[in-house]
Order: structure tokens, then sequence, then C-alpha cells
């Protein structure tokens, strides 16, 4: 039997968010939907766990951002001060690229961890997890993530 994380190895597990895989409706842009839920946690909750703090706004977020040429922290305050998800999407349209060139970036996502360094990275991370039997099976980043929320088996 596959093993599975050590209950707490990579801190505390926001298992809310959004799955890696699910793009965002108005943009089709992959991560930007978990993105918007951190920035909403931290409006609600004044911040997130540090296992989540730690890459706030860096880590997958600056690299998303990175691809559409904005800060990161434009679009926590667009999430900020939006009241609803159609604002927040308004307002995000009107800050990114016409366009934002989603098969790209996607494609790029689901591809980060797939270098010899990122392989041993993510080798580090599951093996921290107590898990270092899965790295055959954990073949980027955004599956760790998967995984480490609990939606890969």
């Amino acid at each position: 039997m596959p093993s599975k994380p050590i209950p707490g190895s990579s801190g505390e597990v926001l298992t809310g968010l959004p799955p890696t895989y699910v793009p965002h409706a108005a943009t089709g842009l992959l991560h930007l939907p978990r993105f918007i839920a951190k920035a909403k946690y931290v409006k609600a909750n004044g911040a997130l766990p540090p296992s989540y703090a730690k890459n706030y706004k860096r880590g997958m977020d600056r690299f998303l951002c990175l691809h559409l040429g904005v800060d990161p922290a434009a679009v926590e305050k667009i999430v900020f001060e939006s009241a609803t998800d159609d604002e927040i999407d308004g307002k995000l349209k009107a800050l990114f690229p016409a366009d934002v060139r989603a098969a790209r970036w996607n494609r790029d996502y689901v591809q980060k961890g797939m270098t010899p360094s990122g392989r041993e990275f993510l080798k580090e991370a599951l093996t921290n997890m107590g898990c270092a039997d899965r790295v055959d099976q954990i073949i980027s980043v955004v599956d760790l993530i998967e995984f480490d929320e609990g939606r890969i088996e």
C-alpha cells in the first residue's frame, strides 16, 4: 500500500483551497483560484498558517505573476478591496494583459519540478513527509501540493 504524508509533516494543511488543476473560470489560468483563495483567507483571518505563509506571494503565486507581468501585491490588493468574486474577476482582467497566454502558463505550471533540481526538491519533500516510496508517482510540484492536501491517494 502506498504511503501517505505523516500528519503535520508539512505543517497545517488547508484542504479548502481549490485543487491545483482547476482553472480560473474567467481567464483559464491554473493556480489563480488558489492564489485568490489564499488572499481571501488572509483577508478573513489576518494571516495564513505558516506552512502556506512561507510561499504566499512567492513560489507559484510569484511565478504566475511573473508570467502575467504583475506584482503579487496588486492581486492581493484587488482581493482585499473587492466585495464579490465578479468584482475580483473584473479587476483582475483589467490588471492582467489582454492575452494571459493561459495554455503556455498551464503547461509550465504542471511541469514545475520536472527538472533534475526539481526532482531533488520533490525527493527531499516526500522524504520529509515520510513518503520516499512515492518519488516515482509524485512527479511535479503541482502533484506534491495535491498529494499533501489529500487529493492524490
